[in-house]
């Protein structure tokens, strides 16, 4: 019998590496290559990453929240649903209730020396005020230059704090109206619109523009009216004497509820106007 070794080489030859390279399981086994090393042992995979994890209100954030925008939708309905702050509210956003319109060259005594203007018309509203500071910002007016009014009245808190407005830029005041053209036309100024013409630094008269006064009512239910007179007639009063105003014309709005129109030798008389001019 062969022995094992010389099975062997007669299987693999002489060849010292051939030997090497061929291995045996077994006495008579079949020679297998050997196999190839394994991806994963050769270059380890990365562990997993962790998966994302969504985040999830907690139930207290979710009723801080509920909270929050309720308290102010509640606070917002509460504030919108007086008649008050709906009237502001439409006023500032909605549809003001006045006009404005820029005239680049205001020169109603024909001297050559012409100013630029702001013409505003309408009712003055619930939120006049905060409409006329942003038209003045717009439309640039300088000190000396003229607020043209035509207006039958309105808000009288409102119209006092546009005389304060028109005051503390240093504008003129002047009532009437301007056409396509620029051409200044007579108009009127009555009740609260009187209030805020009394702003002006000059008060400049237009031949044939009327000045109307009236007693003031306050329009609150329940109040009484003579006490609500009185009160509001003070504030009035205490206005006019600061823009230089003389006092007969509280005295004159008092005397009435209806619209008394003051002459135009009545203004000057009062001092509401100070710049008497006469349209040629």
């Amino acid at each position: 019998m062969l022995k094992r070794e010389e099975v062997e080489l007669s299987l693999q030859g002489d060849d010292p590496q051939s030997r090497q390279s061929v291995p045996s399981a077994g006495p008579w086994s079949t020679p297998r290559a050997p196999a190839p090393p394994s991806p994963r042992s050769a270059h380890p995979l990365a562990p997993d990453p962790e998966p994302l994890r969504r985040w999830r209100p907690s139930l207290t954030t979710i009723a801080f929240a509920v909270l929050l925008f309720g308290g102010l939708g509640i606070r917002a309905y509460k504030d919108l649903s007086t008649p008050e702050a709906w009237s502001y509210w439409k006023d500032l956003y909605v549809s003001p209730s006045m006009s404005a319109e820029v005239i680049d060259n205001f020169d109603p005594d024909k001297s050559g020396r012409g100013r630029k203007a702001l013409a505003i018309s309408g009712k003055i509203g619930a939120a006049s005020a905060t409409w006329f500071r942003e038209q003045l910002d717009q439309a640039r007016l300088q000190p000396g230059d003229v607020v043209l009014m035509s207006s039958p009245g309105g808000n009288l808190s409102q119209s006092m704090i546009m005389g304060e407005v028109i005051r503390a830029r240093g504008l003129s005041t002047a009532v009437g109206t301007a056409d396509a053209d620029g051409r200044i036309r007579p108009s009127f100024c009555a009740s609260a619109c009187v209030t805020a013409y009394a702003g002006g630094k000059v008060r400049i008269g237009i031949e044939g523009s009327r000045l109307g006064v009236h007693r003031f009512t306050s329009p609150k239910p329940g109040d009484d009216p003579v006490a609500s007179a009185q009160r509001t007639m003070g504030f009035v009063l205490s206005y006019m004497t600061k823009m230089g105003v003389s006092s007969s014309v509280v005295e004159a709005m008092s005397a009435t509820d209806k619209i008394r129109w003051l002459s135009s030798g009545e203004a000057s008389m009062m001092n509401l106007v100070t710049d008497p001019v006469q349209r040629s």
